[in-house]
């Protein structure tokens, strides 16, 4: 496909056989579902001395993008467990909000019988499966959000939760006003980049075509060093193709060497830089700084300016925007967006390894005292 073939709805119809543009075209919809079901949160718990996301994949992402947002909100530590077990210092005055959309990720659940062991606070958002069957054995607070998505696609029912936990705490106190502001802007979005908008006035199409053939560099700074990273996990998970994700100015003291003299292999990447007009002038000079030291060696550079006012829209419009390439360069490529063979593959191998049984066993153990 070219990117005229992208303004084709049958041919998009005809790969995209799962519909996952549809839950780009109707982000704004599930954020609004996602604040009503969110109201539910009970958080009857002391202000912790720390808090523990802990997720994987197209769930563990919502806890990335919690970290940055509360970054000058959080007056303690927020960090994200990509691990089976804890941190060594979680303990009775810990937070540990557990996210799996699925609720059989094994290493939220085996982080999930720790957080129990360690006498955690804890709170858990999940659609189903193991993980809310034991929430509610074991009366650990939790809400369920709908099912039937991809996990990547369920970002609205995995983030606003957080949101509001978070707001419950007492460290977000506009996060109801900033939800408006980001589920407005997201349907702006949405009309711009709808599958119904033809290429030449369609940004996202535009950036998919220029990424086509190549493997994607994703830049961000700030509160978008989640952002950049979700833009990443969707080039592999909805492209099917290699990406990898860096931020400012962390990139400008190793990265920025590696495209010195690249040769033949700088007309495989495409390097994206996620903007915004109120980023800090240091910032500005070394992204500007940056672009022109690859300029010579580069084939392909992209911008992407953020739109919103509050940090909250501008994060969640632009990962939006993500998400709207990620699926459109799938169609170039003429692959459905929906399927993660490798993850299924693997999930069936690892299985071997008995991990999540011996978890649910534990699990099941505690239940019964």
């Amino acid at each position: 496909m070219s990117a005229p073939a992208l303004d084709n709805l049958d041919a998009i119809r005809k790969i995209d056989k799962s519909n996952m543009l549809q839950f780009c075209t109707d982000a704004a919809k599930h954020y609004t579902g996602a604040i009503k079901n969110a109201e539910k949160i009970k958080l009857n718990y002391p202000i912790p001395a720390n808090i523990i996301v802990s997720g994987m994949g197209g769930s563990g992402i919502s806890g990335e993008l919690l970290k940055d947002y509360v970054r000058n909100k959080a007056t303690v530590p927020v960090e994200v467990n990509k691990y089976y077990s804890l941190p060594a210092y979680a303990n009775k005055k810990t937070l540990v909000l557990l996210v799996s959309y699925s609720g059989d990720t094994e290493e939220t659940l085996s982080a999930f019988l720790e957080a129990i062991n360690r006498k955690c606070m804890i709170y858990c958002v999940s659609s189903g499966g193991t993980l809310l069957k034991y929430a509610e054995k074991l009366s650990v607070p939790h809400l369920q959000v709908p099912d039937g998505m991809p996990p990547r696609a369920a970002l609205p029912h995995m983030i606003v939760p957080l949101l509001k936990c978070i707001e419950k705490i007492g460290w977000a106190p506009k996060v109801a006003e900033n939800l408006s502001e980001t589920t407005k802007l997201l349907e702006k979005i949405s009309r711009e980049n709808a599958p119904e908008k033809p290429a030449k006035s369609n940004f996202t199409k535009t950036l998919a075509t220029n990424a086509y053939g190549t493997a994607p560099v994703v830049y961000g700074f700030g509160v978008y060093r989640s952002v950049a990273m979700r833009w990443k996990q969707q080039f592999n998970e909805n492209s099917k193709i290699p990406a990898k994700w860096e931020i400012f100015s962390e990139l400008n003291h190793n990265e920025i060497v590696g495209w010195e003299k690249p040769r033949q292999l700088a007309k495989r990447y495409t390097a994206i830089f996620i903007r915004d007009k109120t980023e800090p002038i240091g910032i500005r000079s070394r992204i500007e700084n940056t672009q022109t030291l690859m300029q010579p060696t580069i084939s392909k550079m992209s911008e992407v300016w953020t739109q919103g006012k509050c940090n909250l829209a501008k994060m969640l419009s632009t990962v939006l925007v993500g998400d709207f390439v990620s699926v459109y360069l799938a169609l170039l490529r003429k692959v459905d967006p929906t399927p993660v063979n490798s993850i299924s593959l693997l999930k069936e191998k690892i299985e071997r390894n008995k991990i999540k049984e011996k978890t649910i066993s534990a699990l099941e153990k505690l239940a019964a005292t």
